[in-house]
């Protein structure tokens, strides 16, 4: 499988160098992304690297999240949506509905780490211990080895693509406690666990830092080795989706797939995230 897998993006790549060098683009052209707050960094990379190279495109990234994001292709507010999760079959319908034709593209991978302060004694937890930590079950750290103080867990907001990724893998289809607080961002998500020693969260790779404490899932930790080879429990693929494939050597065609490009993969690299080939 994993071989495979680095074949078909290999031939992807090659396409896209063959598409990029296939002929002049026009200038002057403005590309609206949106979206995923996760897939943030990595757009927000890629459009600043892009219009360094072509002075004459303007690229804007917005990260009202995924669910937004689609919104926004569909409503052709944007021409990129950035989504941590893969679309809803209600909003392919939606979308299909308004003339759009959304095409996805891989452009990372991601661990989902959950997060604890960094004077939290847990290393380790199962999927099964989160699950319940966040449907209220377990409301103590000393219930899991850790100190006897309350456990404050905190979510994303129910628009994220971050959370339903959380809600698919982990919670099962069980219901997130009354008492789970919600945010607006992976950021927001480190901010209350960095401060509040009784916390839990979780956020994408790239969010981690040594502010916050990463812990190991089912004796696994998140990393690029164990998100790729699939033993990381809590892990998922980062999208940009377009209304249709765009036209071989645009401005758009070349920004979505600057993943499978040299310069692309550094920069998926350098924010944190797994890039989806090897250069």
């Amino acid at each position: 499988m994993k071989k495979m897998f680095k074949k078909i993006a290999n031939c992807a790549a090659a396409a896209a160098l063959t598409a990029v060098m296939a002929g002049p683009v026009c200038a002057g052209e403005t590309i609206v992304m949106d979206g995923s707050t996760t897939v943030g960094p990595i757009a927000k990379a890629f459009a600043e690297f892009y219009m360094r190279q072509n002075p004459g495109v303007n690229i804007t990234v917005g990260e009202s999240g995924s669910g937004n994001g689609a919104k926004s292709l569909m409503n052709k507010t944007c021409q990129v949506a950035n989504m941590s999760r893969f679309m809803k079959d209600t909003e392919f319908k939606a979308a299909a509905d308004t003339g759009v034709m959304p095409v996805a593209h891989v452009v990372a991978l991601d661990g989902l780490p959950i997060l604890v302060h960094p004077s939290n004694a847990v290393k380790n937890l199962t999927v099964a211990q989160v699950r319940e930590i966040f449907m209220g079950k377990i409301t103590n750290w000393k219930q899991v080895g850790g100190p006897d103080l309350a456990i404050v867990s905190v979510s994303r907001d129910t628009n994220s693509g971050t959370y339903e990724c959380f809600n698919e893998l982990v919670m099962g289809g069980e219901k997130i406690g009354e008492r789970t607080e919600y945010v607006g961002s992976n950021g927001a998500i480190r901010q209350r666990v960095q401060s509040t020693p009784a916390a839990i969260g979780y956020a994408g790779l790239a969010f981690v830092d040594d502010t916050v404490k990463a812990l190991s899932i089912n004796g696994i930790s998140a990393s690029e080795a164990t998100v790729r080879n699939g033993t990381y429990p809590i892990a998922r693929p980062l999208f940009m989706f377009t209304d249709g494939y765009p036209k071989l050597g645009s401005h758009l065609h070349r920004l979505v797939t600057l993943c499978l490009t040299e310069e692309g993969n550094s920069m998926i690299k350098e924010t944190g995230f797994i890039a989806t080939t090897d250069y």
